[in-house]
This record gives C-alpha cells, sequence and structure tokens, in this order.
C-alpha cells in the first residue's frame, strides 16, 4: 500500500492512527498525561467498581458541568467522550431531511449520521480561516448543521454571534467546542467570548470534551449542552448506565478544580504556539493562523503547491512516511473533506502543538528528509 493511501474510511481516520508507537507525536492533540491530582481521584475510585455507576454522582456532576456554563443539571448530558455525542446525532435528524456539515470538520458526525442513513450535504470553506457562510444553498431545508469552534484541524475560530445564525426555524445547530476551553481570551474574535456553551438557545446544542486538556483520551468523558428535550432526544437510544463511575468521578474533579488551571494552561499553550510558529516559519513552513492547541501546517516542497498539486501532495506524503520511519508522527489532512488533493492551498499537516524542543526535533528531521537523507539515527535516538 502507498505511504498516501488510508487502511480505513477517510471519516473513521483519525490521529492515534499515526501516532502508534512514536517517540515524537505531533499527531494527537491531547496536551499529555492528567495531572497529579486527577490521577489520584481515579486510582481512589477504583474501589467503587463493584457497583454500578451511582445516580446521585451523576446528578452532582451534571449541577457541576452545568454551573461551569451557568445552566441547569437539566441542561446537561455526560457522555463517553464527545463521540458519543457525534454518534447520537442521527437521533436529531427526522426522516427525511438531510444534515449539513462545515467543512474542514472534525469527521467523527459526517460519519455517523451517513452510517445511519442521514443525507449528509457537505459544506466546504474556500479558505482555512473562512467564516460560515449562514446563507449557503445546503443549510436551507436542513434540520441539522454541524459546525466546529475552534475548528478542527484549521484552528480557525469563529464569532459566535455568526455561528448562531446558522440555526434557524426546524433546524438544529451542533457545534463541536471540544477544543475551546483552552482558547484564550486574546484570541477571542473582536473580544467576545465565541463559545455556545452557555448560550440557552432551544436551536443549539453544544458538545465538549474532556479528554484532551485533562489527559483522559483512553478514559473517554465528554457532556453535550442543551435544551432539556434536545438531550432527552439525543439520548433516547443509549443503552443503560452508558457513563462508568471512573468517567463521572473524572468529571466531577475537572468540574472542581479545572476552572482555576485552565488560565495557567491557556497561558502557556498560547504561548508555545506562538513560539511554534515562528520556529516553523523562520524554517520556511507554511502556517495557517490558529486560536487551537494545533496548527495546519506544511515544510517547504521542492513543487509549487499552486502550480503543481498532486506533486506537492505526493512529496508531502513522502515526508510524512520518512518521519514514520523515524519514529514521528503528524497528522496528514487528505482525509478531511475539503483539503484533500490540496484544498484550501493546501497540502496540509496538522501538527499538535507542542514545546520548542520537539518543534526543533521536526523541522530538523523534515530538513533532512528533504535533503534525501535515508532514515537512521535522529538527534541521537533512534526510532521505535
Amino acid at each position: 500500500m502507498a505511504p498516501h493511501q488510508s487502511p480505513v474510511d477517510p471519516l473513521r481516520y483519525h490521529g492515534d492512527l499515526a501516532a502508534a508507537g512514536a517517540r515524537l507525536d505531533f499527531a494527537v492533540n491531547v496536551r499529555g498525561p492528567a495531572p497529579a491530582w486527577l490521577a489520584r481521584e481515579l486510582r481512589a475510585a477504583v474501589d467503587d467498581l463493584a457497583g454500578y455507576p451511582d445516580a446521585g454522582l451523576e446528578r452532582r456532576v451534571r449541577e457541576a458541568l452545568g454551573a461551569l456554563h451557568g445552566r441547569p443539571a437539566a441542561e446537561v448530558l455526560p457522555l463517553a467522550g464527545a463521540a458519543e455525542g457525534f454518534a447520537l446525532l442521527p437521533g436529531l435528524v427526522p426522516a427525511g431531511r438531510a444534515a449539513a456539515v462545515l467543512h474542514p470538520q472534525f469527521t467523527e458526525p459526517e460519519a455517523a449520521l451517513r452510517a445511519a442513513g442521514v443525507p449528509v450535504r457537505r459544506i466546504l470553506a474556500d479558505r482555512p480561516g473562512a467564516p460560515p457562510d449562514p446563507d449557503a444553498p445546503g443549510l436551507a431545508d436542513a434540520a441539522l448543521v454541524v459546525a466546529g469552534n475552534p475548528v478542527n484541524p484549521t484552528g480557525a475560530l469563529h464569532p459566535g454571534r455568526r455561528l448562531r445564525r446558522l440555526a434557524g426555524p426546524g433546524r438544529l445547530l451542533l457545534v463541536d467546542e471540544a477544543f475551546a476551553d483552552v482558547v484564550h481570551p486574546a484570541d477571542h474574535p473582536g473580544g467576545a467570548d465565541p463559545a455556545l456553551a452557555g448560550v440557552r438557545d432551544p436551536r443549539v446544542l453544544v458538545l465538549r470534551s474532556l479528554t484532551k486538556t485533562w489527559g483522559l483520551a483512553g478514559l473517554r468523558c465528554g457532556y453535550a449542552l442543551g435544551e432539556p428535550g434536545v438531550l432527552a432526544r439525543l439520548a433516547r437510544r443509549r443503552p443503560a448506565w452508558p457513563v462508568g463511575t471512573l468517567q463521572l468521578r473524572a468529571m466531577a474533579a475537572v468540574a472542581a478544580r479545572g476552572p482555576a488551571e485552565l488560565p495557567a494552561i491557556r497561558e502557556r499553550l498560547r504561548a508555545e504556539r506562538a513560539a511554534m510558529t515562528a520556529r516553523l516559519t523562520a524554517a520556511g513552513w507554511t502556517v495557517a493562523p490558529s486560536a487551537a492547541p494545533f496548527l495546519l501546517a506544511r515544510p517547504p516542497l521542492a513543487a509549487d503547491p499552486a502550480a503543481d498539486p498532486a506533486a506537492a501532495v505526493a512529496e508531502l506524503h513522502r515526508l510524512r512516511a520518512g518521519l514514520a520511519a523515524r519514529g514521528i508522527a503528524v497528522r496528514r489532512c487528505d482525509t478531511f473533506p475539503g483539503l484533500a488533493g490540496g484544498g484550501l492551498g493546501g497540502p496540509w499537516w496538522r501538527l499538535a502543538v507542542r514545546a520548542a524542543p520537539e518543534v526543533g526535533t521536526l523541522v530538523d528531521e523534515v530538513h533532512q528528509l528533504a535533503r534525501g537523507s535515508r532514515p537512521g539515527r535522529a538527534g541521537g535516538e533512534e526510532p521505535r
């Protein structure tokens, strides 16, 4: 199989497939291991696993998460990761109606909708930071429209008031805010918080994730925020006890302690992203603006993406394969609708924001590969 071919449905491809076994991981956006206080809470909860998840604990979690966004508990639905929320989306689309997905976008919502037989219309951006068009033809009679903010994989951040215009009579807006908790206030468009998690609008449903910021990708923790009737429709086909005790304990701990730690996390992330952008740009990379913990970027290529996009795509694939041989994972972007074949001025990689030493290694390794160095020792370390 050629290195640029995906062995899975492109809509089901995610960065963890590239990151498996890598010594340097730029493909997955988890910020690191769970903090010590959260790990202690989870270890202590192991003794409670003989019993079924406690309804009282779930109620307290809903109250705590709701309080973070100025909402009552009835407007919060704990989930086994935001991905569970995406899997439940088909239940919100009446038979015979279509859904619209703004792309580029995290692909699980479209994958879930298509798997359930829901017709999906793709609304493609014409540049990485293009704002959503509330008058796009594909929205006219859609029952559900899906958007991300900040957008995965571009890192674009849209004003909340513009996103709300995507909702309409008989049309529900689902906003994926998986990375909104780490957006720095200095990056808010127009100085206004773009998040809709605290907006109590019956036409708006928001999904949040706790896995990226708090190192919980293996535990699956997330939640939905919306009008109680919408949440009831979302949850009507869930099994009994869909969220386990460890997940609930993790959510409770993050709700209690996370808000005090988020400002420092945002400051560090913004500084690292600025430094990473500067380092890549100085090395001749092309980097799109981002307000997220990842960047849309590509290294300098021999082929001109504008004049010969096919050659540029092939070259970028060869570089990615060479990095993989050296134990470095980057997230391919040709699996995102709207980015395949060099879309949005590409081709692109999505790179998780990392500290300066890791970024320096990435730049050096790509430079060696571009010069034709064969994979082997890199930075004093054998790939594994």
